[in-house]
């Protein structure tokens, strides 16, 4: 499993195979047993098979192909109306309905998430994040009529592989690596570790075909921009407004 995890690659392109239950359920079960905080359990996963469902999310993901083209869209939560509801059933009094509960659902949404794509990829399965769960959340939540303490925190489409894709880039070891403690960065650090990333082709075609002087400048300027992170983030803290974990 650790050979595979270091070869592992983003899956955007499935074959029209289906994925039996038999499978899916076990690889979900599987992932089940990933780390929770204080053993609650606090996510939920949505499974979307149907054409018609897949379409309605469509528009939440900007339309990106994959969501078509999958045979599985696996939405993960943060989930704190169940746990809420078994103990106000058990004349507990839940109080749940703050960021720090989000925090707690979002990293256990997020563990098992992790968790099931490791699996998954192990039975030979393709998968791919979408950053953009957390861009259009409201959209998810009225699709998959999330109610109150329910939030979408990513989501992954699986199916068996129909393309090859080269392995991306990762930063070396030392660049993310602090002993001790945090050790700030000098300009000759952020020289050697960006090194290799900015003298690969694609990135100096992106930078080229993007009419930048630099690869940060590709970033900051055309893919995650000042204006379209502070517009998310606005529509992020309305949603989670509306679900009950703000006030």
């Amino acid at each position: 499993m650790i050979e595979s995890i270091k070869k592992r690659k983003t899956i955007r392109k499935y074959l029209q195979k289906e994925i039996p239950d038999a499978l899916l359920n076990d690889m979900l079960t599987t992932s089940f047993r990933a780390s929770t905080v204080g053993n609650m359990q606090v996510y939920s996963v949505i499974v979307t098979r149907d054409v018609e469902m897949k379409a309605k999310l469509s528009p939440a993901h900007y339309n990106q192909p994959m969501i078509n083209n999958a045979p599985v869209i696996l939405t993960f939560c943060a989930d704190f109306q169940r746990f809420s509801q078994w103990c106000t059933e058990r004349k507990a009094t839940p109080a749940y309905d703050n960021f720090q509960s989000f925090m707690n659902a979002a990293i256990d949404a997020l563990l098992v998430a992790q968790t099931f794509c490791t699996v998954a990829e192990e039975k030979g399965l393709g998968i791919c994040y979408l950053g953009t769960t957390t861009y259009n959340p409201q959209m998810i939540i009225d699709t998959l009529k999330l109610p109150k303490l329910v939030f979408p925190v990513t989501t992954i489409t699986l199916g068996y592989p129909d393309e090859q894709p080269e392995q991306v880039d990762r930063l070396p070891f030392e660049a993310i690596i602090h002993k001790e403690y945090y050790h700030n960065y000098t300009s000759a650090d952020i020289n050697k570790w960006y090194a290799y990333k900015e003298s690969l082709a694609e990135n100096k075609r992106f930078t080229e075909e993007s009419q930048k002087e630099t690869l940060a400048q590709v970033f900051t300027d055309i893919r995650y921009t000042k204006k379209d992170n502070e517009f998310t983030s606005q529509s992020l803290l309305q949603a989670l407004r509306r679900q009950g974990f703000l006030d």
